[in-house]
């Protein structure tokens, strides 16, 4: 195992990609075979950072910021919804000169790997799905006001705070209120006031970008997973998910449908005291079974 990125090495180490989409930010680590990490909502490729240093001697670990979020730049009207963002990863990758991946999805970056998946198999060497958005359990019913504000424009109005005051947003999280991000560890402890600013800043930097981060909201939309479903189910490439349960948006249910739904899936790993961004803060409990599956494949 490597030292994982510190945020600055991250800021150092960013490329981007001039692909069809715009200009897509990501990191590049390790060595071997390509891995591709696709990260939820609000994160960007900072997340995987434990992960990459427990695979990257295995694997190269390319990281991206999906369109809205992160560092990624794009134009007023690029579509940002999940079926378009698997397509920016196949331009990425074709962009990279990369033949197949191996493809690791997390929250709404899960259903993104699903999109990919179905839409292109013969690209990928593997699969691996942690929490996600799966066929129509979402949007889950804890994000629907940030829906509601995005369609108003003004989804950065649950975020500013935490941007304005991460102290006060921790107490509030501590006296029981449902925080975003800090509800989405089971260590909240992870959530300083830097890992704020590198998740949040960059969303909220200029009004452009505020306005893509509304329309990846509005996009919550799960007509682009149950339209899928055909080609999940014939879907042979060798598949892990691996499952936080203690994950109050997406449950454990649904890493069985997935299991009982792709041919190709070999295994779903339970992951006790974990919850939706348990990759960053239980790496442990992701990086171990992943290494398997990849050696196994």
């Amino acid at each position: 195992m490597t030292v994982a990125m510190d945020v600055r090495t991250f800021h150092a180490r960013r490329r981007f990609a001039e692909v069809a989409s715009g200009r897509i930010a990501y990191v590049d680590e390790g060595e071997g075979p390509a891995a591709l990490f696709v990260h939820g909502v609000p994160l960007n490729g900072f997340h995987w950072r434990h992960v990459i240093a427990r695979a990257g001697r295995a694997r190269r670990c390319i990281a991206p910021d999906l369109m809205g979020m992160g560092y990624s730049e794009i134009s007023s009207t690029q579509d940002v919804s999940f079926v378009a963002q698997a397509r920016m990863l196949k331009e990425l990758i074709d962009a990279l000169g990369l033949e197949r991946v191996d493809l690791v999805g997390n929250d709404s970056g899960g259903a993104v790997a699903q999109i990919f998946a179905a839409s292109y198999p013969e690209r990928l060497r593997s699969l691996t799905l942690t929490n996600a958005d799966v066929h129509d359990n979402w949007p889950p019913k804890q994000v629907l006001p940030i829906i509601a504000l995005a369609r108003k424009g003004a989804a950065a109005s649950v975020f500013q705070p935490l941007l304005d005051d991460p102290a006060a947003a921790r107490r509030r999280f501590e006296s029981g209120e449902s925080v975003p991000l800090f509800r989405c560890y089971a260590d909240p402890g992870i959530v300083t006031d830097e890992l704020i600013r590198v998740y949040i800043e960059p969303i909220l930097s200029n009004a452009g970008r505020r306005a893509a981060f509304d329309r990846y909201w509005v996009g919550f939309d799960c007509a682009q997973t149950v339209a899928i479903e055909p080609q999940l189910r014939r879907l042979r490439v060798p598949t892990l998910i691996v499952w936080g349960l203690a994950d109050f948006f997406f449950d454990v249910k649904w890493a069985y449908w997935l299991k009982e739904t792709i041919p190709g899936a070999v295994r779903v790993v339970e992951v006790p005291d974990a919850r939706l961004f348990f990759p960053e803060d239980r790496p442990e409990a992701l990086a171990a079974p992943l290494l398997a599956h990849w050696g196994a494949t």
